[in-house]
């Protein structure tokens, strides 16, 4: 089994979006068809700071990572929010998962930025094993107005 971490290019659309459904489904989570069409745009736009890698075993898209760089009023250099990390079930269990925070972790820091955060659900179990073994939990609560 050959596994490459690297960015999807924009010609990969087709392999993303099973991947990014599955994600929305996951949370059960719906978006407007131009939600989709305009964060993909995103991706690809080199002024824009979000960005995505993808996990890719024996050359198949099987995973994804979608995270945004950010201002901070504690920093100099900026932050990564990881937003979106999802991998195929029939990948599950090969350490996907994991090789992608890295890869973040990794372009994060050649990029300066200074930290890497993110947010799952407290009930979300499975995640939240792997999560405790490569980062630390900030004992922070995430409060929300939708507007």
């Amino acid at each position: 089994m050959a596994v490459e971490i690297r960015s999807v290019g924009p010609d990969e659309r087709a392999a993303w979006e099973p991947l990014w459904a599955g994600y929305l489904a996951f949370y059960k989570a719906t978006l407007a068809p131009e939600v989709s069409d305009v964060t993909w745009a995103r991706f690809h736009d080199p002024a824009e700071p979000m960005h995505l890698l993808g996990a890719y075993v024996d050359g198949k898209l099987t995973g994804i990572v979608q995270f945004i760089y950010h201002r901070s009023c504690w920093t100099v250099g900026n932050y990564c929010y990881l937003q979106d990390l999802f991998v195929a079930d029939s990948a599950r269990g090969l350490g996907l998962g994991r090789k992608l925070i890295e890869a973040v972790y990794a372009r994060a820091k050649a990029d300066g930025c200074s930290r890497v955060h993110w947010l799952t659900q407290t009930g979300n179990a499975t995640a939240r094993l792997l999560y405790d073994r490569i980062a630390e939990d900030s004992g922070f609560m995430q409060y929300r107005k939708i507007l």
